[in-house]
């Protein structure tokens, strides 16, 4: 069916690459292409270090407000999850660091 349509010349040609299909032509490239960019000369001017300490005030504000702060009761419950956590951490290392220092002088001796 595809080729009755080509050969009446109704249908679209049927792009023969992925690049074609993409939209990119395998041909020469188009004009300007391979050509360094030219520098430009619209270079913003220098800000002054008072506006822009004053900008990146105002934008550490606003981002602060975008948090969403825990409640006390939520706060109380983090801590608490942290400090067993960590107090669970000490306790393995130190196991571990008895256990390795048991062993080191079991096979050293002194």
């Amino acid at each position: 069916m595809a080729e009755e349509r080509e050969a009446e010349g109704r249908g679209q040609e049927r792009p023969r690459t992925a690049a074609d299909r993409r939209g990119r032509r395998s041909g020469p490239a188009p004009e300007g292409k391979g050509r360094s960019t030219a520098v430009r000369d619209a270079r913003p001017a220098k800000v002054s270090l008072l506006k822009r300490l004053n900008r990146f005030l105002r934008e550490v504000v606003a981002e602060l407000r975008k948090v969403i702060w825990p409640s006390r009761k939520q706060l109380v419950t983090y801590t608490i999850v942290v400090l067993v956590f960590v107090s669970f951490m000490v306790a393995l290392v130190a196991l571990l660091d008895y256990l390795f220092g048991q062993g080191v002088l079991f096979l050293f001796g002194t």
